[in-house]
């Protein structure tokens, strides 16, 4: 706080507690703040987390099999778009977004097309896995989501912005077998290098409503490889999309 030269009300009113609060930090080292409020006192700062509490860091180290999970999320909403943004622009040798239909990144992904052009032009591999819109478990879908966005709708977006890139070395996309449809409609995998988003689709549920796993590679034959996997088994099987079917 001397270094960054805060009172302790200064920082308090950086970070939304009450001095009071700050001074309590201050008297009790085994005291440990919530995850929001120690990284926005480390923010204001200029200073890690590992400084400040090292037992926070410390305890939620993971040894276990569950290593590999970053953070999980009770709906894909909730994980902010901004974590979506940096796993695209950090990513060098692989962007895999084998979702059924991608719709969302258009939308919710500023410069979404330029930044796939910048990326594949520098040596990264880029790829779209989609649902046909055309096939049975796409219709199926539809019928069970019930709303007025239709799944068949959402992929052709997908397809008419690809089809803006067509030209764009590096930039492949391919829809999934027939066979493989209904395993691809229930689970949504996104990967980035050695990280990935992983939403398993619930029951009724769209996308967003769905729950959302944020997971990082630590060795063969964890998590991030069995969801890698499986992504890429449907890849294999998939067909060329040559043309994008025209919006109905």
């Amino acid at each position: 706080m001397a270094d960054a030269k805060l009172s302790a009300r200064q920082l308090a009113s950086r970070v939304g507690v009450s001095g009071k609060t700050v001074e309590r930090w201050i008297a009790d080292a085994a005291l440990i703040p919530h995850a929001q409020n120690r990284e926005d006192a480390c923010m204001a700062l200029g200073v890690s987390e590992e400084m400040i509490w090292p037992k926070a860091i410390k305890d939620r180290v993971k040894t276990g099999a569950d290593r590999e999970i970053i953070r999980s999320y009770p709906y894909r909403s909730a994980c902010p778009s901004t974590v979506w943004g940096e796993l695209i622009a950090s990513s060098s040798d692989e962007l895999f977004f084998a979702g059924y239909t991608n719709y969302f990144l258009w939308l919710e992904q500023p410069m979404f097309a330029s930044t796939l052009r910048r990326k594949a032009e520098s040596g990264c591999r880029v790829r779209f896995l989609l649902g046909n819109p055309d096939c049975e478990v796409t219709r199926q879908r539809e019928q069970i989501e019930d709303v007025s966005l239709t799944v068949s709708t959402r992929v052709r977006v997908t397809l008419e912005n690809l089809a803006k890139l067509g030209t764009v070395q590096g930039i492949e996309a391919r829809f999934s077998a027939t066979a493989d449809a209904a395993n691809h409609v229930s689970l949504s995998v996104f990967r980035f290098d050695n990280q990935a988003l992983v939403t398993p689709h619930l029951a009724r549920l769209v996308g967003h409503d769905s729950p959302l796993l944020h997971l990082r590679k630590h060795g063969d034959g964890g998590m991030f490889d069995r969801f890698a996997e499986h992504a890429e088994e449907l890849w294999s099987r998939g067909a060329p999309v040559e043309h994008a079917p025209a919006m109905q």
